[in-house]
């Protein structure tokens, strides 16, 4: 780990001045709100925050005490349901015998680089094709990292088998779909290391399409409604929350319940939980330029607030290709924009944020292109496991860690 760390400290250095004075910022506000007990929630898309090994970082921030809650996307379930990250061989499918409309564009085949002993234990689950799993193994062609689960056999397919027996134990318990998978979940994911601290990790409904099965079964594990009302509470006990390459951010933090920006106005009327975004850290790492530049026009002019209460064209008036969710996010008075690549922001912020809380940190990611980047992403691959379905079954039967 201190090689790890002399490595994220040259991160650091090698930020342009504004970026780093961002992360300063972040860093400073972070260690003040939980130095004084507040709460940090963390929203991730799935993508490069699992390939950069951001999951597996948040996870890490849940047992050192300092993120207090995630919300994340069914597909970020998914692979963290087989491991994270797996080393999968990639061949051509038809000279498998496969039929051609069972593969995808390109004609590949995926198989599960497994150990012997993880395809005994997933054989104690499953038929299992080993003939299969033998000629994929021994036919051309290429082996690389990529999510955990996905498209490739065994895994994969065993993923999606699995979620639909989770989902009728989550049902059954009425936990949500995430809980009751974390319970058998690695600890170095997020849903493992919530389930072990008794975190709430949960899928927002704009996130719940994606990971295939295990999206269907994590949107059929509880009501849309109920989700919403266990999201906006997370939110709102929240003191800063920071958003980590997602999409649709502003349903997300938004949603249904919140009334500062005005979506839960009528649930608030009718006398409904709602909660407010005013007065909190909002704290978003993007690559898009533009996030910058809107939430810097607000800063100059509140023109983003006067061209919203005018009825106005935002992307006409600002003249960038607008997201919707920009403008929630500029008009917040605490929210923070760090754009740069979220695989080099976040270790950097994770570490300053540990040592300002003198907290140690057992895994920090580094960006996937580098070489401690190489070596974190084979570490996911070797040590960070699939879910232990005995282990899930004995935990569903003695007091679950959260409801949520």
């Amino acid at each position: 780990m201190e090689n790890r760390e002399a490595y994220v400290d040259s991160l650091y250095g090698g930020l342009d001045q504004p970026t780093r004075a961002r992360v300063d910022e972040a860093v400073e506000a972070a260690a003040a709100i939980k130095a004084r007990g507040g709460r940090i929630v963390v929203v991730t898309g799935s993508g490069p925050n699992i390939h950069e090994g951001v999951t597996t970082l948040v996870a890490e921030l849940i047992r050192a005490g300092i993120v207090d809650g995630v919300l994340t996307s069914s597909a970020v379930v998914a692979h963290e349901m087989a491991g994270a990250l797996d080393l999968v061989r990639r061949v051509d499918g038809g000279a498998l015998g496969l039929p051609a409309e069972l593969l995808p564009k390109g004609g590949l085949f995926e198989v599960s680089l497994l150990e012997p002993g993880e395809l005994d234990a997933l054989e104690g689950e499953m038929a299992l094709d080993r003939d299969l799993v033998a000629r994929a193994r021994a036919a051309e062609g290429k082996a690389i990292i990529k999510a955990a689960g996905n498209m490739a056999y065994p895994m994969g397919l065993r993923t999606e088998r699995l979620a639909l027996e989770v989902e009728s134990l989550a049902r059954t318990a009425g936990l949500a779909f995430e809980t009751a998978a974390g319970l058998g979940a690695d600890p170095r994911t997020m849903i493992g290391a919530g389930a072990a601290a008794g975190v709430p990790v949960l899928v927002t409904v704009p996130q719940l399409v994606g990971g295939g099965m295990v999206g269907l079964c994590v949107g059929d594990s509880m009501p849309l409604r109920r989700r919403s009302a266990e999201v906006a509470r997370l939110l709102g006990s929240a003191d800063m929350i920071i958003e980590s390459g997602i999409a649709l951010s502003q349903e997300i933090h938004d949603g249904p319940f919140e009334t500062y920006t005005g979506h839960g106005i009528w649930s608030r009327w009718e006398g409904m939980e709602t909660y407010s975004l005013a007065g909190r850290k909002l704290v978003r790492i993007d690559l898009d330029p533009n996030l910058e530049a809107v939430w810097r026009v607000e800063r100059e002019g509140a023109s983003v607030q006067a061209t919203i209460d005018g009825g106005l064209p935002k992307t006409k008036t600002f003249k960038v290709p607008f997201r919707m969710e920009m403008s929630g996010f500029a008009r917040l008075e605490g929210s923070l924009p760090i754009v740069g690549d979220l695989g080099a922001i976040w270790p950097v912020l994770a570490l300053r944020l540990a040592r300002k809380l003198g907290r140690s940190l057992g895994f920090l990611s580094c960006p996937q292109e580098s070489e401690p980047g190489r070596e974190m992403r084979e570490w996911i691959v070797r040590e960070v496991g699939f879910v232990d379905r005995r282990r899930m079954l004995s935990r569903l039967r003695e007091a679950p860690p959260c409801r949520s």
